[in-house]
């Protein structure tokens, strides 16, 4: 089993930055594929961002189109955190950013479904006002 923990949520004005952390614990060596995703009220959950381990010590990051160039994720594989740097928010980023795991490696389209993922933390709410 693995755990996950997210925090660095907020309030934030638009134009601003934020760091999102998620803390993994548990059976962490068999992550291979860990993604943020988002939550707005009455929306479904959608695909944010996700990196894959993808051979040796690298990692193959993808976005969803309008964070990227704005979002960044990064994992420290020996921390086992993952991270989200949030930088020119914008409103329409408000929501419950949630961090997931998953045991298996995806490509490009899998990587968007959440229900590829195996593990979810609870998490953290994201607000950017205008």
């Amino acid at each position: 089993q693995v755990q996950l923990v997210e925090s660095g949520g907020g309030l934030v004005q638009a134009g601003g930055s934020l760091r999102l952390s998620c803390a993994a614990s548990g059976r962490t060596f068999s992550i291979l594929s860990t993604g943020w995703f988002r939550q707005a009220p009455e929306k479904e959950r959608e695909f944010v961002a996700a990196t894959v381990w993808s051979g040796a010590n690298t990692y193959t990051s993808y976005y969803q189109d309008s964070v990227k160039d704005r979002f960044t994720i990064f994992r420290d594989v020996a921390k086992n955190m993952v991270y989200l740097q949030m930088n020119s928010l914008k409103p329409e980023d408000t929501a419950v950013y949630y961090c997931a795991a998953s045991k298996e490696m995806y490509d490009s389209t899998s990587v968007r479904f959440s229900d590829k993922y195996h593990y979810w933390g609870q998490g953290t709410q994201v607000t950017v006002s205008s």
